[in-house]
Order: C-alpha cells, then sequence, then structure tokens
C-alpha cells in the first residue's frame, strides 16, 4: 500500500515523537534513582514529550527521511534523537556500575513500546474492523520498527550511544579510560557509517529479526 508523504506524517508522527522522547526520560528517570537529581531539578524526568523535543532531531530530521522517502523512494532508516538528557555521572552513588543501567534504560524503554505497539497492532488486527482499525494497524507497525531502530542504534557500542556508556561500564578501568577518549569522534564516525549505508546494512538484518521475533510472540 502506498501512501503520499501526509499519510506517512500522520501515521509515524506519535510512534517517533514517543520513541524518541520517552527513551530519553527513561535516562532521567534511572539517574535519579541511582542519585542523580540533574535531569529531574530541570524538569527533564516527565512524560511530557514537549519537554524532551528537539526541533532537529525530533521534528526535522525524521522529517526530511519520510520526504526523501515520499518523493526519491529512498531515505534510509527512519531515525531521529531528542534533547539529550543531562547525567551527572560522578553524581550516581556507584558511577562505573550505575552508568551502566542508566545508559541501557533508553533502549530499554524502546524496547517495551514496541511490544507495546505489539499489543496494539494484535488488538487492532483481531478487532471488528472499523474506521479506526487500519489506522491504528498502521501506526502499531510503524511503532514496532521505529522502536526497535532506536533500540538496537543505540546499542551501538559506539560514545556517546547508550552502548558505549554500556561498554565503558562493563570493561576494566584502564580500557574503559582508553575507550571513552574516543567519544569526540563518535558522531564522525556514526556520521560515516551513515552516509556510507553501513550502518544500514547492519541494523536492517537486526531489525527484520527482532520483527519477526515479536511477530512469532504475538501470531501477528
Amino acid at each position: 500500500m502506498e501512501f503520499n508523504l501526509v499519510q506517512k506524517i500522520a501515521i509515524y508522527a506519535l510512534p517517533v515523537i514517543f520513541a524518541i522522547t520517552l527513551h530519553e526520560a527513561a535516562h532521567g528517570y534511572v539517574a535519579r534513582h541511582f542519585g542523580d537529581n540533574t535531569a529531574y531539578v530541570l524538569g527533564r524526568v516527565s512524560l511530557n514529550p514537549l519537554r524532551h523535543i528537539d526541533p532537529v532531531g525530533t521534528v526535522l530530521v525524521p522529517l526530511l527521511i519520510l520526504i526523501m522517502s515520499s518523493f526519491f523512494g529512498a531515505g534510509g532508516i527512519l531515525f531521529g534523537w531528542a534533547k539529550p538528557v543531562p547525567v551527572d555521572f560522578s553524581g550516581l552513588r556507584h558511577p562505573k556500575r550505575d552508568m551502566l543501567w542508566v545508559a541501557a534504560a533508553g533502549p530499554f524503554a524502546n524496547l517495551l513500546m514496541a511490544l507495546l505497539w505489539a499489543l496494539a497492532l494484535k488488538f487492532a488486527l483481531i478487532a471488528p474492523q472499523n474506521l479506526f482499525t487500519l489506522p491504528l494497524s498502521l501506526m502499531s507497525e510503524a511503532g514496532i520498527t521505529i522502536n526497535l531502530v532506536l533500540m538496537l542504534l543505540n546499542l551501538l557500542p559506539i560514545l556517546p550511544l547508550d552502548g558505549g556508556r554500556i561498554a565503558v561500564s562493563l570493561l576494566p578501568h584502564r580500557l574503559a579510560y582508553s575507550f571513552s577518549r574516543l567519544e569526540p569522534y563518535g558522531f564522525p564516525i556514526l556520521l560515516l557509517l551513515v552516509f556510507s549505508n553501513v550502518l544500514g546494512a547492519i541494523l536492517n538484518p537486526m531489525v527484520r529479526a527482532s520483527i519477526h521475533v515479536i511477530e512469532t510472540i504475538f501470531q501477528l
């Protein structure tokens, strides 16, 4: 089924906004749990998307990808980002150990949302067909894919992605320190992976496999 740009925006808007912003809110919530109140004081431990939306990462970049997909038949993986939740790792009770849980909170939130969208899709498929079931099923499919993409992308062991933070937490102190010094090069490395299509080659098989697992679990 082909969709025009307006239809794609209507389908993807809510899944994108919640996938990105709740990912960041989860970081702030877990950081507060482990002793750092930085995000809480700034009002970032919140489920209100308006507190997390980044005009470029949450709106412009996903919109450009949808436009490229609609008009040029290409656009790559739909992704984006929110305003990063500030975390003072030195404020955590056990900085190196607790960093793992703070970093993992974002991808875990995306996994949870993917499962919730799968439940919504299951409901849309078994409910009597009406004006709402088709839009709900399309939005649910988008929500599953977007959340799995963000989860797997953020688990890549590249700083400052969550996977990089997790790696720093797990590595021995000397290796962790050496690895952390690569953080200034993380974003250029990520851009290189995006524009060379290597990122898509890495993520696409993992996303398809994850979707297959969810389809099997929920019998979609």
